[in-house]
């Protein structure tokens, strides 16, 4: 028999997977569709894809942040302050989104060339991104809003405008691409108009809201820049999880192509099991703001130890499903039998790592919810830094990709001590409206 808080976990946790689920669904109909208008384009969308998955990858604060902050104003009962924080996260979105569209547009070819694009895939890279940066205001937008309706508790409205949005993506990239004859620029508009439609679905959503508990629409400096000011960490912690992941690779390149497809082929089966615990995560950020607000630390704790319950069951499942099924995916991945070789060891290490990532983006969920986001971000900087002689061994050494995912492993086990290590002292426990 569940308990209230299971059924509340769940009840957010379950919405919010699906809509993790929906984002990777833009890049893979994106694929699919130009892959057939030939190998070129189908490259140029890889670069492109890149530059602006790293973008928005970047700015993923405006989700977490605007979850905490909302949550504890919602949860102390003040939902006209808590819409407040909401709409200053969109408008901070809008803002960054804006300065980051105006600083690409000049500089795509530069980035495209900084990637390594060939002579023929170049002009249909420059173009894909061009056009995706138009619609990077209300990629951050999805993410601003996201983030308050989760720290409402909603975390179904996500799910239905995502889903949606991802799913007319298809119908509209095949119109722009094919009978229009846009190519590769149609697919990238198709998407920029799903995007669209997401963020003024959630927008609606979050300004109705707004109005209806008068809190004001209009842009508030102080308090756009407060927001920015409390996501920092929340960038800074990005930006060392990026690092860290651009290392793996630089490493894994430099084992041969062989060593580098598996790795990619790994990074993707990693990301996809990542999900389970993380939508426990999520749910964890809602709940524990919540309670913190509302000054019941005890709630916020068995909100907490049931998040990581369900969270550390989740990845054994993942763990289980990924060793059970390497017979099935293995081959759909690749045909190359190096390729195939290595991603079936690999898929034991991170098998093992699963319950070891479970636990921390769990604890993660935790200590964003309650706002404790600097003492994250120094975490990452010491996980960094004993993850990085470890990526220097295996590339000095040569030990193969299969021990840079044990690094790996190695880097997730330093940053689930130190999170685990607040977690327990009870400081992050802290009671209010804010954090």
């Amino acid at each position: 028999m569940l308990s209230r808080t299971d059924r509340e976990l769940l009840g957010l946790a379950v919405p919010a997977l699906g809509a993790l689920l929906a984002e990777p669904a833009f890049l893979l109909a994106d694929s699919a569709i130009v892959g057939h208008l030939g190998t070129p384009q189908l490259a140029g969308l890889g670069i492109a894809s890149a530059v602006m998955l790293n973008a928005v990858f970047l700015c993923i604060f405006l989700a977490h942040g605007t979850t905490a902050a909302v949550a504890r104003r919602a949860g102390g009962g003040d939902l006209r302050r808590a819409y407040s924080l909401g709409i200053d996260g969109i408008w901070l979105a809008v803002a960054i989104g804006l300065g980051l569209a105006a600083t690409g547009l000049p500089l795509a070819p530069v980035l495209v060339d900084l990637l390594g694009a060939s002579g023929t895939a170049a002009p249909h890279a420059i173009v894909y991104l061009r056009i995706s940066l138009l619609g990077l205001p209300a990629m951050l937008v999805v993410l601003a809003t996201t983030g308050a309706l989760r720290g409402l508790k909603d975390t179904r409205t996500p799910l239905f405008a995502t889903g949606i949005a991802a799913l007319a993506n298809v119908p509209l990239n095949l119109l722009l691409v094919y009978p229009v004859g846009l190519g590769i620029a149609g697919s990238a508009l198709g998407t920029v108009i799903a995007q669209m439609g997401a963020a003024t679905w959630l927008c609606a959503v979050v300004v109705r809201g707004a109005r209806r508990h008068e809190a004001s629409l209009r842009p508030d400096r102080p308090g756009i820049r407060a927001a920015a000011s409390a996501n920092a960490p929340l960038l800074a912690r990005t930006v060392l999880l990026r690092v860290s992941l651009l290392v793996m690779t630089f490493v894994a390149a430099a084992h041969g192509d062989a060593a580098l497809a598996s790795h990619q082929i790994a990074f993707t089966l990693w990301y996809v099991l990542a999900m389970a615990p993380e939508s426990c995560a999520i749910a964890s950020q809602a709940m524990v703001g919540h309670a913190l607000g509302a000054g019941a630390p005890e709630t916020a704790r068995e909100a907490s130890r049931r998040a990581l319950l369900w969270g550390v069951g989740s990845g054994l499942v993942m763990a289980v499903l990924l060793l059970a099924l390497r017979p099935v995916y293995v081959p759909v991945f690749t045909t190359d039998e190096a390729v195939r070789d290595l991603v079936w060891s690999l898929a034991v290490v991170i098998a093992a790592g699963q319950p070891v990532g479970a636990v921390l983006y769990v604890l993660d969920g935790i200590l964003i919810g309650a706002g404790d986001t600097r003492y994250l971000a120094g975490t990452m900087l010491v996980a960094l830094v004993t993850f990085l002689p470890l990526a220097g061994a295996v590339l000095l050494t040569e030990a193969g990709v299969v021990a840079l995912w044990w690094a790996l492993t190695g880097w997730l086990l330093a940053r689930q001590v130190a999170v685990a290590l607040r977690y327990r002292s009870a400081a992050w426990l802290r009671t209010g409206p804010a954090a």
